[in-house]
Protein backbone atom coordinates (compact mmCIF):
# COMPACT_ATOMS: atom_id res chain seq x y z
CA UNK A 1 0.00 0.00 0.00
CA UNK A 2 0.79 3.75 -0.90
CA UNK A 3 0.12 7.54 -0.35
CA UNK A 4 -0.05 9.53 -2.52
CA UNK A 5 -1.77 13.07 -4.37
CA UNK A 6 -4.83 12.73 -7.05
CA UNK A 7 -3.06 15.23 -9.73
CA UNK A 8 -5.64 14.30 -12.61
CA UNK A 9 -8.85 12.82 -13.24
CA UNK A 10 -10.15 11.44 -16.41
CA UNK A 11 -13.08 9.37 -17.36
CA UNK A 12 -13.09 7.50 -14.30
CA UNK A 13 -9.21 6.92 -13.98
CA UNK A 14 -7.10 8.75 -10.93
CA UNK A 15 -3.66 9.64 -11.51
CA UNK A 16 -2.03 8.98 -8.00
CA UNK A 17 1.56 10.85 -7.99
CA UNK A 18 3.67 9.09 -4.94
CA UNK A 19 6.99 11.35 -6.03
CA UNK A 20 8.63 7.90 -6.74
CA UNK A 21 6.02 7.28 -10.01
CA UNK A 22 2.25 8.28 -10.92
CA UNK A 23 -0.19 5.73 -11.19
CA UNK A 24 -3.14 4.71 -13.22
CA UNK A 25 -5.97 4.08 -10.49
CA UNK A 26 -9.67 3.34 -10.48
CA UNK A 27 -11.87 4.12 -7.23
CA UNK A 28 -12.91 0.98 -5.22
CA UNK A 29 -16.46 0.52 -5.22
CA UNK A 30 -17.18 0.91 -1.71
CA UNK A 31 -16.98 5.38 -2.88
CA UNK A 32 -19.52 5.00 -5.49
CA UNK A 33 -21.61 3.36 -2.54
CA UNK A 34 -21.62 5.71 0.05
CA UNK A 35 -21.95 8.19 -2.67
CA UNK A 36 -18.01 9.44 -2.08
CA UNK A 37 -16.17 11.04 -5.24
CA UNK A 38 -12.35 11.37 -5.29
CA UNK A 39 -11.25 14.56 -6.20
CA UNK A 40 -7.95 16.17 -7.59
CA UNK A 41 -5.72 17.32 -4.85
CA UNK A 42 -6.98 14.39 -2.36
CA UNK A 43 -4.30 12.38 -0.80
CA UNK A 44 -5.15 8.77 -0.73
CA UNK A 45 -3.87 5.40 0.10
CA UNK A 46 -3.75 2.96 -3.08
CA UNK A 47 -2.81 -0.52 -3.67
CA UNK A 48 -2.01 -2.06 -6.61
CA UNK A 49 -2.79 -4.78 -8.77
CA UNK A 50 -1.04 -8.02 -9.41
CA UNK A 51 -1.09 -7.31 -13.07
CA UNK A 52 0.59 -4.55 -13.26
CA UNK A 53 3.16 -2.20 -11.11
CA UNK A 54 1.68 1.56 -12.99
CA UNK A 55 -1.85 -0.03 -12.10
CA UNK A 56 -3.92 0.61 -8.75
CA UNK A 57 -6.90 1.17 -7.22
CA UNK A 58 -7.60 3.97 -4.83
CA UNK A 59 -8.56 2.28 -1.34
CA UNK A 60 -8.88 5.24 1.37
CA UNK A 61 -9.47 8.63 1.45
CA UNK A 62 -7.74 10.97 3.78
CA UNK A 63 -9.52 13.77 5.25
CA UNK A 64 -10.10 16.66 3.34
CA UNK A 65 -9.24 20.38 4.99
CA UNK A 66 -11.18 21.82 2.26
CA UNK A 67 -13.10 21.05 -1.42
CA UNK A 68 -14.53 23.21 -4.43
CA UNK A 69 -17.27 22.15 -6.13
CA UNK A 70 -16.61 24.32 -9.07
CA UNK A 71 -13.94 23.66 -10.18
CA UNK A 72 -13.91 19.84 -7.84
CA UNK A 73 -10.91 19.84 -6.33
CA UNK A 74 -9.74 19.43 -2.43
CA UNK A 75 -6.90 20.16 -0.44
CA UNK A 76 -5.72 24.00 -1.71
CA UNK A 77 -3.49 25.85 0.42
CA UNK A 78 -4.42 29.19 -1.71
CA UNK A 79 -7.15 29.99 -4.36
CA UNK A 80 -5.72 32.60 -6.95
CA UNK A 81 -8.25 34.02 -8.77
CA UNK A 82 -7.10 34.92 -12.23
CA UNK A 83 -9.29 37.76 -14.27
CA UNK A 84 -8.67 40.69 -16.45
CA UNK A 85 -10.53 43.92 -17.31
CA UNK A 86 -10.38 43.59 -20.94
CA UNK A 87 -10.46 40.78 -23.60
CA UNK A 88 -12.53 39.29 -22.02
CA UNK A 89 -14.03 42.39 -19.86
CA UNK A 90 -14.03 42.04 -16.39
CA UNK A 91 -17.62 41.04 -14.69
CA UNK A 92 -17.26 42.26 -10.97
CA UNK A 93 -20.23 40.12 -9.90
CA UNK A 94 -18.26 36.81 -10.98
CA UNK A 95 -15.19 37.83 -9.94
CA UNK A 96 -17.31 38.55 -6.00
CA UNK A 97 -19.04 35.41 -6.17
CA UNK A 98 -15.49 33.59 -6.54
CA UNK A 99 -14.32 35.33 -3.83
CA UNK A 100 -17.26 34.21 -1.45
CA UNK A 101 -16.16 30.89 -2.86
CA UNK A 102 -13.09 30.87 -1.60
CA UNK A 103 -13.69 32.75 1.87
CA UNK A 104 -16.96 30.17 2.66
CA UNK A 105 -13.48 27.66 2.15
CA UNK A 106 -11.70 29.53 4.58
CA UNK A 107 -9.04 30.87 2.09
CA UNK A 108 -8.37 34.49 1.32
CA UNK A 109 -8.07 34.68 -1.83
CA UNK A 110 -4.72 36.67 -4.46
CA UNK A 111 -6.52 38.40 -7.27
CA UNK A 112 -4.43 38.42 -10.42
CA UNK A 113 -5.20 41.20 -12.62
CA UNK A 114 -3.52 39.30 -16.32
CA UNK A 115 -2.85 40.87 -19.45
CA UNK A 116 -1.45 44.17 -17.44
CA UNK A 117 -0.60 45.19 -20.56
CA UNK A 118 -4.00 46.61 -21.57
CA UNK A 119 -4.68 48.05 -18.56
CA UNK A 120 -4.44 52.15 -18.20
CA UNK A 121 -2.84 53.71 -14.96
CA UNK A 122 -5.93 55.12 -14.29
CA UNK A 123 -7.79 51.58 -14.88
CA UNK A 124 -5.56 50.11 -12.08
CA UNK A 125 -6.06 52.58 -9.01
CA UNK A 126 -9.76 52.18 -10.21
CA UNK A 127 -9.45 48.35 -9.58
CA UNK A 128 -7.35 48.45 -6.55
CA UNK A 129 -9.94 51.28 -5.43
CA UNK A 130 -12.82 48.84 -5.25
CA UNK A 131 -10.90 46.02 -2.79
CA UNK A 132 -8.65 48.43 -1.39
CA UNK A 133 -10.47 47.59 2.07
CA UNK A 134 -10.18 44.08 1.74
CA UNK A 135 -7.04 43.28 2.68
CA UNK A 136 -6.47 40.98 -0.26
CA UNK A 137 -3.42 40.82 -2.18
CA UNK A 138 -3.44 42.13 -5.35
CA UNK A 139 -1.28 41.42 -8.39
CA UNK A 140 -0.77 42.67 -11.81
CA UNK A 141 0.66 40.01 -14.09
CA UNK A 142 1.27 40.37 -18.13
CA UNK A 143 2.88 37.15 -20.18
CA UNK A 144 3.98 39.81 -22.67
CA UNK A 145 5.64 42.16 -20.77
CA UNK A 146 6.97 39.63 -17.43
CA UNK A 147 5.15 42.58 -15.38
CA UNK A 148 4.28 40.64 -11.60
CA UNK A 149 5.46 37.41 -12.62
CA UNK A 150 8.14 37.39 -10.12
CA UNK A 151 5.73 38.79 -7.13
CA UNK A 152 3.47 35.41 -8.46
CA UNK A 153 5.87 33.09 -7.93
CA UNK A 154 6.87 34.28 -4.14
CA UNK A 155 2.86 34.28 -3.80
CA UNK A 156 3.55 30.79 -5.03
CA UNK A 157 6.36 29.10 -3.84
CA UNK A 158 5.98 25.55 -1.18
CA UNK A 159 2.03 25.95 -1.80
CA UNK A 160 -0.83 24.16 -3.53
CA UNK A 161 -2.15 27.06 -5.34
CA UNK A 162 -5.52 26.90 -7.45
CA UNK A 163 -6.14 28.76 -10.63
CA UNK A 164 -9.53 29.62 -11.26
CA UNK A 165 -11.41 32.42 -13.19
CA UNK A 166 -13.25 32.50 -16.51
CA UNK A 167 -12.07 31.12 -19.25
CA UNK A 168 -9.81 33.11 -21.98
CA UNK A 169 -7.99 35.57 -18.97
CA UNK A 170 -4.89 33.91 -19.50
CA UNK A 171 -5.04 30.82 -16.77
CA UNK A 172 -3.14 28.03 -18.53
CA UNK A 173 -0.73 31.14 -20.72
CA UNK A 174 0.60 32.26 -16.61
CA UNK A 175 1.27 27.98 -16.03
CA UNK A 176 3.11 27.96 -19.00
CA UNK A 177 4.97 31.52 -18.24
CA UNK A 178 5.72 30.25 -14.77
CA UNK A 179 7.81 27.07 -16.11
CA UNK A 180 8.82 26.92 -19.08
CA UNK A 181 8.56 23.13 -19.33
CA UNK A 182 5.02 23.26 -19.56
CA UNK A 183 2.96 22.88 -23.13
CA UNK A 184 -0.87 23.38 -22.22
CA UNK A 185 -2.81 24.85 -24.67
CA UNK A 186 -4.08 28.78 -24.70
CA UNK A 187 -7.36 30.07 -26.70
CA UNK A 188 -8.03 33.60 -28.46
CA UNK A 189 -10.80 35.44 -27.43
CA UNK A 190 -13.90 35.63 -29.72
CA UNK A 191 -14.14 39.28 -31.01
CA UNK A 192 -18.24 38.38 -31.11
CA UNK A 193 -18.60 37.35 -27.74
CA UNK A 194 -16.35 38.85 -25.95
CA UNK A 195 -15.17 35.92 -23.82
CA UNK A 196 -12.42 33.30 -23.89
CA UNK A 197 -12.56 29.63 -25.61
CA UNK A 198 -11.97 27.12 -22.89
CA UNK A 199 -9.06 25.02 -23.92
CA UNK A 200 -8.47 23.18 -20.50
CA UNK A 201 -10.49 19.94 -20.20
CA UNK A 202 -10.22 18.86 -16.94
CA UNK A 203 -8.18 20.25 -13.78
CA UNK A 204 -5.01 18.55 -13.54
CA UNK A 205 -2.12 19.46 -10.71
CA UNK A 206 1.61 20.90 -11.85
CA UNK A 207 4.76 20.88 -10.15
CA UNK A 208 6.47 24.18 -10.23
CA UNK A 209 10.24 24.46 -10.70
CA UNK A 210 10.24 27.23 -8.21
CA UNK A 211 8.44 25.03 -5.65
CA UNK A 212 5.13 24.60 -5.43
CA UNK A 213 2.38 23.00 -7.42
CA UNK A 214 -0.36 24.71 -8.99
CA UNK A 215 -4.04 23.17 -10.30
CA UNK A 216 -4.91 24.38 -13.66
CA UNK A 217 -8.62 24.14 -14.40
CA UNK A 218 -11.51 24.57 -16.85
CA UNK A 219 -12.70 28.13 -17.20
CA UNK A 220 -16.30 28.66 -16.67
CA UNK A 221 -18.70 32.11 -17.27
CA UNK A 222 -21.60 31.30 -14.50
CA UNK A 223 -21.13 29.96 -10.92
CA UNK A 224 -24.16 29.76 -8.64
CA UNK A 225 -23.61 29.80 -4.73
CA UNK A 226 -26.00 26.90 -4.10
CA UNK A 227 -25.54 26.59 -0.51
CA UNK A 228 -24.47 29.86 0.85
CA UNK A 229 -26.75 31.22 4.14
CA UNK A 230 -26.72 35.18 4.68
CA UNK A 231 -24.23 34.78 7.71
CA UNK A 232 -21.87 33.02 5.54
CA UNK A 233 -22.56 35.79 2.67
CA UNK A 234 -21.70 38.60 5.12
CA UNK A 235 -18.44 36.65 6.76
CA UNK A 236 -17.50 36.72 2.95
CA UNK A 237 -17.59 40.17 2.07
CA UNK A 238 -14.82 41.13 5.06
CA UNK A 239 -15.25 45.22 4.39
CA UNK A 240 -19.01 44.79 4.99
CA UNK A 241 -18.66 42.62 8.03
CA UNK A 242 -16.01 44.94 9.34
CA UNK A 243 -18.91 47.87 9.64
CA UNK A 244 -21.94 45.70 9.92
CA UNK A 245 -20.75 45.90 14.26
CA UNK A 246 -22.17 49.47 14.53
CA UNK A 247 -25.77 49.15 12.87
CA UNK A 248 -28.92 50.25 14.84
CA UNK A 249 -30.25 46.43 14.52
CA UNK A 250 -28.14 43.02 15.31
CA UNK A 251 -30.14 41.30 12.58
CA UNK A 252 -29.41 44.01 10.16
CA UNK A 253 -28.93 42.94 6.47
CA UNK A 254 -27.89 46.14 5.19
CA UNK A 255 -30.31 46.16 2.96
CA UNK A 256 -33.56 48.42 3.72
CA UNK A 257 -32.56 49.25 7.13
CA UNK A 258 -32.65 52.61 8.79
CA UNK A 259 -29.74 53.22 11.04
CA UNK A 260 -27.56 51.21 8.94
CA UNK A 261 -23.34 51.55 9.53
CA UNK A 262 -22.79 49.55 5.95
CA UNK A 263 -24.75 51.82 3.54
CA UNK A 264 -23.66 55.00 5.33
CA UNK A 265 -19.70 53.41 4.69
CA UNK A 266 -21.05 52.99 1.05
CA UNK A 267 -21.96 57.19 1.13
CA UNK A 268 -18.78 57.96 2.62
CA UNK A 269 -16.62 55.95 0.40
CA UNK A 270 -15.09 53.54 2.95
CA UNK A 271 -16.91 50.60 0.67
CA UNK A 272 -16.53 50.08 -2.70
CA UNK A 273 -20.20 50.67 -4.32
CA UNK A 274 -19.70 48.02 -6.54
CA UNK A 275 -19.03 45.88 -3.91
CA UNK A 276 -21.99 46.59 -2.16
CA UNK A 277 -24.46 46.58 -5.22
CA UNK A 278 -22.94 42.95 -5.56
CA UNK A 279 -23.23 42.23 -1.98
CA UNK A 280 -26.82 42.99 -2.57
CA UNK A 281 -27.52 40.83 -5.54
CA UNK A 282 -26.24 37.95 -3.91
CA UNK A 283 -28.31 38.64 -0.90
CA UNK A 284 -31.56 38.82 -3.13
CA UNK A 285 -30.45 35.07 -4.88
CA UNK A 286 -30.36 34.19 -0.84
CA UNK A 287 -33.14 35.52 0.07
CA UNK A 288 -35.27 34.32 -3.23
CA UNK A 289 -34.41 30.58 -2.12
CA UNK A 290 -34.92 31.19 1.75
CA UNK A 291 -32.06 30.01 2.90
CA UNK A 292 -31.21 32.70 5.05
Amino acid sequence: MQTGIIIRGVGGNYYVDTEDKIYKCRARGKFRKKNIKPLIGDEVEIELTNKSDVEGFIINIHSRKNSFIRPTVANIDQLIIVTTLYRPTLSFLLLDKMIVNSELNKLKPIICFNKCDLIEKEDRLKLKKVYENTGYNMIFTSTITGEGIEELKDAMCDKLSLFTGPSGVGKSSLTNYLDERFELKTGEISEKLNRGKNTTRHAEIYKLDFGGRVIDTPGFSLLDLHETSFEGLLSSFVEIKEYSYNCRFNDCKHYKEPDCSVKAAVEAGNISKIRYDNYIKLYEEIKSRKKY
